[in-house]
């Protein structure tokens, strides 16, 4: 989907769930987690064309696919977090939202520590 089409969309639904949400509230909270999941498989594909672009460098600079998939991962987490996030307020629940984004931040360290290792490590080889 073009981003017309996605803005056009997420308007249609935003007024759909106004409108609902006086009498059905909880037909609102759905009609929105729908939109989000519609608008999140419509950039399926552009996503796929930049992990396959990703992976192509890669594979030229010779890094470890170990690498490439853990910072993938890393966005991976930070995007669905957000979404995860995003439906928890949506739905008038900012406390479990905060956490949502918490686990997160403490997924994507664990993570990152690999890497970091890497470069420290690197970064130990190339001083005197």
């Amino acid at each position: 989907m073009e981003i017309l089409q996605l803005v056009g969309l997420g308007l249609v639904v935003t007024v759909w769930a106004v409108v609902l949400r006086q009498n059905k509230p909880e037909w609102a909270l759905f009609l929105s987690i729908m939109a989000g999941v519609v608008v999140f498989l419509a950039l399926l594909g552009p996503i796929g064309g930049v992990v396959d672009v990703l992976r192509q460098v890669g594979e030229r600079a010779q890094v470890s696919d170990i690498y490439l998939g853990t910072i993938l991962k890393i966005v991976g987490i930070a995007y669905l977090a957000d979404f995860g996030a995003q439906v928890c307020r949506d739905a008038g629940e900012g406390a479990i939202a905060g956490k949502i984004e918490f686990a997160a931040k403490i997924l994507v360290l664990v993570l990152a520590v690999p890497i970091v290792v890497a470069v420290l490590n690197t970064l130990l080889r190339l001083l005197p």
